[in-house]
């Protein structure tokens, strides 16, 4: 079917850029109508003070060929995303797919620095961004997704269940948020899987968002131009890898196997068939454990 979710409602908390956009995009071209949130706006930018809007993400969904909504919503206020689900409750009488993806933590943390030298204000406030956002989310938003069975609750978070269980992950902050995300998945799983419902946690691997982009001083064009600085890069990702992913877990019809799972993009990828934009399929998290971790100079050969 070249339209697997027409007639199914979305609602992608996060989605101004990164992997929020990427998920609400391939959501969209799916054929799914995609509710896109976030605090940056064309009126009013966050404290991010980047261009990417909730508004353009709505136009790419549409431009896909779904229906995208952009609706500002701060996740870290309850009214607001009570008002959110059932502005969706009203206008469409159902919610099928859940992502969670607001993260917000980039300007926060501070690499490699330990919870007594790291600003304890960013750091918790880290925390609300990465972790109470979501429990209000989806707190507010899961009596909607129940009305119907089937529906889906993905936890987008960083490292997969393995990887992030023996690995420090950046800080004491960092790691915490990122982890927690991946319980969430797991507790959810449980709660929901008895009700017709099914949660999962999804990590992109080393993703080239609008952000990571910048930082390397290079375009999607052009991306390989920084493999010279960061030869490892060579095993990232676009958006849309981690977006097909969810619209391919959104389509299954025995997506409840995956019920409390852990998932990573390349890993869905080889499961159902899918590519990233270029037509490869990379499998960054089995490439960092047995390349980039193990110390071997970067080659991505069997890994995409």
């Amino acid at each position: 079917m070249s339209a697997p979710l027409q007639g199914k409602v979305a609602l992608v908390a996060g989605a101004t850029r990164g992997a929020g956009r990427g998920i609400a995009v391939e959501l969209g071209a799916a054929g799914a109508t995609v509710y896109v949130t976030g605090r940056s706006t064309r009126a009013r930018r966050s404290e991010y003070d980047r261009p990417e809007t909730i508004e353009d993400t709505a136009d790419l969904v549409t431009a896909a060929g779904g229906r995208g909504i952009a609706v500002p919503a701060d996740h870290l206020d309850p009214a607001q995303v009570r008002a959110l689900v059932d502005r969706i409750a009203d206008e469409q009488g159902r919610l099928d797919v859940l992502v969670n993806d607001i993260w917000g933590g980039e300007k926060l943390f501070e690499w490699e620095t330990p919870l007594w030298e790291h600003d304890l204000d960013n750091g918790l406030r880290l925390l609300r961004l990465a972790v109470e956002t979501h429990a209000i989310t989806s707190h507010h938003a899961l009596p909607l997704l129940l009305r119907n069975p089937g529906g889906l609750v993905v936890e987008v978070t960083d490292g997969t269940a393995d990887y992030n269980g023996e690995n420090y992950r950046v800080n004491f902050f960092y790691d915490l948020a990122k982890t927690s995300v991946l319980r969430m998945a797991f507790a959810l799983g449980h709660e929901l899987g008895p009700r017709g419902a099914t949660a999962v946690a999804l990590t992109p691997g080393w993703l080239r968002s609008e952000l990571m982009l910048d930082a390397f001083g290079v375009r999607e064009e052009n991306w390989r131009d920084a493999l010279e600085r960061v030869p490892h890069f060579a095993i990232s990702e676009t958006p849309h890898y981690v977006g097909r992913a969810v619209a391919a877990l959104a389509a299954d019809a025995d997506v409840a196997r995956w019920n409390g799972r852990s998932l990573s993009s390349g890993g869905l990828a080889r499961e159902y068939g899918f590519t990233d934009l270029d037509g490869s399929r990379p499998d960054a998290w089995r490439y960092v454990v047995e390349v980039q971790d193990a110390g071997k100079p970067a080659d991505t050969a069997g890994y995409r």
